[in-house]
């Protein structure tokens, strides 16, 4: 992106970039409850239950709702459930519940159109409601091109009719991995042919003078779903458009590691004030979803009342694809390396060697060597303290000023200096480390940054809206010709483990997905509620999340529905077991067809449910075992993995 560009006539996708305010979009109501306009963001999950099960949905229903959730979603994948939602609704009534409705529809149509007459929202996925996607790469002329959208007309009209007959909501909602073979013939696997996907199906519902919409870009890959929402929102404004959104990062998986992949997408988008109702999807019974997106979402309450942010003149950041900031190499920062993790022991400092355990570091006596994990903290940041012992080779040492000039030995020892004594001047180190805030980047400090190779800058701060701020920062850096490496900095006051999870992952997650940073360094003031070792988990999970540094295995799973196959919380458990230490792999578990080949995206591996008691197995989007018996499946799997020399044994 050209950086002479003023901030008013770059690619827009939110209010504002440093000042928070909620996107606005037009008013949709689900039933009485509306989303989008001044209305609050909403909260919704899906049953994971059979949808001809009533008794089963219908109470999984009401712990959903006791939850939070405002909007519930039942899969319809035929007729015969279609017209079961009728009988689901019926029942809730008369238990006092009058919860909105959706129903999911993939394949089928008619479906649809039955169900938009019972219930309040159905949901169509443009690549596969009226396309059948094979896989193949097709050429289109322009006039054949527009031969299939006039295809998509002739067999979603119908649709449109019986929702705007009925005051039926309707959700367009594209997932990343089931494009139709048109789209990815044009705009390829992107942002962009996902939110060519969901146009298609938009402006026919414009042309029918239909407006009760809401619209989702999903994917598993949290990077390319933030992309996605982004780009959607500018191509709306461009053609007059402002429809609500729904939020919501796919098959994100379970425990925190589906908490964390959610909270770098869903929160993202947040922290620029986009999004109308978020659901979030983990391999976990739904109820257990809500209080999830609760959290998510609570934290914006209030928000606008943030210390003012200047707002950013010249952006030279580009919002719709990945761009890492140039930055020199010092130590082992900035260039082409992967982010660094600084691990925080101010608060206690390192009494014997058995306290790095918690960030990666395994002390053998009988040998006197150290054993080093693929998540295992670059950095430590000790403060006032000296360590008692010598640090293992892999890592280095981060000290106070004072503190590190009175250090005997300062091999692998560096000291952090405030904004002051930097420009004072009277530093003794060669490398050093420097605390910097917004404010701290006026003209002195910018002139004495563009002359300075040796310093590694510590981004910090302080304001409510910290990551937007953070943000303005890079941008000052940017725009000034700096490139020395920066570590990200935040603090954290008296959190549990599962907000520090959701608060860190958006904080951090929110920079490194446009390319911000160099390194983490995450800072919590009540060392006995999270540990070090909550810290440095999390910090490489949302590193994994933004995909700027793997070092573990990653799980693709869908979250259950009334089509799932087979146990998938007991399936994905089972295969984790067996294939955690596969660093870097990337193993998709998906209960269908329709989270099948499509859902995965851009996973190495697929084992998707066929059939009762049938799996396939897949090796990226190509059919490798068919009809594979679920008690040989796993074991097929990792027959897989082994021929392609991707196998390594446990250690």
């Amino acid at each position: 992106m050209n950086p002479e560009l003023k901030i008013a006539e770059i690619k827009r996708y939110c209010n504002s970039v440093t000042k928070y305010s909620r996107y606005k979009t037009r008013e949709v109501f689900i039933g009485d409850i509306a989303l989008g306009g001044n209305n609050p963001i909403r909260i919704q999950s899906m049953t994971t239950t059979d949808t001809m099960d009533t008794t089963g949905t219908v109470e999984q229903t009401i712990r959903m709702v006791n939850a939070g959730c405002e909007y519930v979603r039942i899969t319809a994948p035929s007729l015969k459930e279609a017209e079961n939602l009728r009988v689901i609704k019926q029942e809730l009534k008369k238990r006092g519940y009058d919860v909105p409705l959706i129903a999911d529809i993939h394949f089928t149509p008619n479906a649809a159109e039955l169900a938009a007459r019972i219930v309040e929202k159905v949901r169509v996925n443009p690549g596969n409601y009226i396309d059948k996607k094979k896989f193949q790469v097709l050429e289109y002329t322009d006039n054949e091109y527009q031969k299939e959208i006039e295809r998509i007309r002739e067999r979603f009209t119908p649709l449109v009719k019986i929702c705007k007959e009925y005051g039926t909501a309707m959700r367009i909602g594209t997932n990343h991995g089931s494009l139709s073979d048109r789209i990815m013939s044009r705009f390829g696997d992107t942002p962009l042919g996902m939110v060519e996907s969901a146009l298609e199906f938009l402006r026919i519902c414009v042309d029918e003078n239909y407006h009760n919409i809401v619209l989702s870009m999903k994917s598993s890959n949290p990077q390319v779903m933030v992309q996605a929402y982004r780009l959607l929102i500018n191509k709306m404004e461009a053609e007059g458009m402002n429809y609500p959104l729904h939020l919501g990062v796919t098959e994100a998986g379970g425990g925190e590691d589906g908490r964390i992949k959610s909270a770098a997408g869903i929160g993202t988008l947040l922290e620029d004030g986009i999004g109308d109702t978020i659901r979030v999807s983990l391999t976990e019974d739904p109820e257990f979803e809500a209080p999830v997106a609760i959290s998510l979402a609570k934290r914006y309450e209030g928000r606008e009342k943030h210390a003012p942010v200047k707002e950013i003149e010249d952006y030279p950041i580009d919002p719709f694809a990945y761009t890492r900031r140039n930055s020199f190499e010092l130590l082992n920062l900035g260039a082409g390396n992967v982010p660094v993790v600084v691990a925080d022991y101010s608060h206690s400092g390192l009494q014997k060697p058995e306290d790095l355990l918690a960030v990666g570091y395994d002390y053998n006596a009988e040998t006197d060597k150290w054993n080093m994990s693929d998540a295992a903290a670059d950095y430590v940041f000790l403060g006032n303290h000296t360590p008692a012992f010598d640090l293992p080779h892999g890592m280095r040492g981060i000290y106070n000023y004072e503190t590190w000039k009175a250090l005997a030995n300062k091999e692998r020892a560096y000291p952090l200096v405030a904004p002051e004594f930097y420009l004072s001047g009277k530093s003794e180190a060669l490398f050093g480390f420097l605390s910097l805030g917004m404010n701290d980047l006026n003209g002195d400090m910018i002139q004495a940054l563009k002359s300075d190779k040796m310093t590694i800058l510590v981004l910090e701060t302080t304001n409510l809206h910290g990551m937007a701020e953070q943000r303005r920062a890079f941008a000052e850096l940017i725009n000034n010709g700096i490139e020395n490496p920066v570590i990200i900095k935040r603090k954290y006051d008296y959190l549990s483990v599962e907000e520090f999870t959701l608060y860190a992952s958006t904080d951090l997650c929110g920079l490194l997905i446009d390319g911000l940073g160099d390194g983490v360094w995450a800072q919590v003031n009540n060392p006995s509620l999270i540990t070090n070792e909550d810290v440095n988990r999390v910090i490489f999970g949302l590193l994994q999340a933004a995909r700027v540094r793997i070092s573990k295995t990653e799980y693709i799973a869908c979250p259950s529905c009334g089509r799932t196959l087979f146990d998938l919380q007991e399936t994905t458990e089972m295969i984790r077991k067996r294939t955690y230490h596969l660093k870097g792999v990337k193993i998709a578990i998906m209960g269908c067809i329709v989270n099948g080949p499509g859902e995965m995206a851009d996973a190495d591996y697929g084992y998707v449910g066929s059939g009762p008691g049938r799996i396939t197995l897949y090796r990226g989007k190509e059919i490798i075992k068919r009809n594979v018996p679920t008690e040989s499946a796993v074991d097929e799997l990792i027959g897989l993995i082994r021929e392609d020399d991707k196998w390594v044994e446990m250690p």
